[in-house]
């Protein structure tokens, strides 16, 4: 039987190209989102993929959201967690909302959706877990104190979980994206990403969401069981670790 796979934040972006990827490697993959039923009700239509709405940031309703999946496709053995936002400004402008909402979506969902799986991953003696980070949770960036913060806890979150659950049968693992072509990046003003951007990254050019993709579908498999507590870093060159 087919193996479940959940992506949070994976109906646009880069989720949806793991979520795709995921159900063309052979898993049967739900995927959940935040607020736009548009673009989540376009995504499933398009790919047959079933999605869940419910916000990552609220433990009671991953509890709940998970429960739904598990009693529709059977229970999540693959855990992609990869929603996040940003609320950027400088730090000396920043208001605690501004830095709760993206520490509690871009961390604290890490808790919340790790939890409510990782007793019956246990009891299976198998489990993935990729959490989706970021190029700025390894290097900080201006403008984003909350958000390389968040990104920097989801890697040592990664790193703590995957020992304690590595006799288990569970890897943990994590995946930096540098700069990829996604809407939101190719938003930028051609001259700011021409001139400021492009410049950075050492082979030339934006990474493809597939290419995030296809480095979570590795994690997800069993040909990757000997790599746990790993970050995989795919910024073109960017920042080298």
């Amino acid at each position: 039987m087919a193996r479940v796979a959940l992506v949070t934040g994976g109906t646009r972006g880069i989720g949806a190209a793991i979520s795709r990827s995921l159900k063309q490697a052979g898993y049967v993959v739900a995927a959940t989102y935040a607020s736009n039923d548009a673009a989540a009700r376009a995504f499933k239509d398009e790919t047959g993929i079933a999605v869940y709405r419910w916000d990552v940031a609220d433990y009671d309703a991953c509890v709940a959201g998970l429960r739904q999946v598990e009693a529709d496709l059977g229970p999540v053995e693959i855990l992609v967690n990869n929603a996040g936002i940003t609320r950027d400004t400088m730090f000396h402008k920043m208001t605690p909302q501004q830095w709760k909402a993206v520490i509690d979506v871009n961390l604290g969902s890490l808790f919340n959706m790790c939890r409510p799986v990782i007793e019956g991953m246990r009891a299976r003696g198998f489990g993935r877990i990729i959490n989706i980070s970021s190029i700025n949770g390894q290097k900080g960036q201006i403008g984003q104190v909350n958000y390389s913060a968040a990104k920097a806890g989801d890697i040592g979150f990664t790193k703590a979980l995957a020992q304690e659950n590595a006799r288990k049968g569970i890897t943990v693992n994590a995946v930096c994206p540098g700069y990829i072509a996604t809407d939101m990046v190719k938003a930028v003003p051609k001259e700011v990403l021409e001139t400021a951007i492009l410049p950075q990254i050492p082979v030339g050019h934006l990474g493809d969401p597939m290419e995030i993709a296809r480095c979570v579908v590795f994690l997800a498999s069993d040909d990757s069981r000997f790599i746990t507590g790993s970050t995989l870093t795919a910024n073109g060159g960017q920042y080298v670790v």
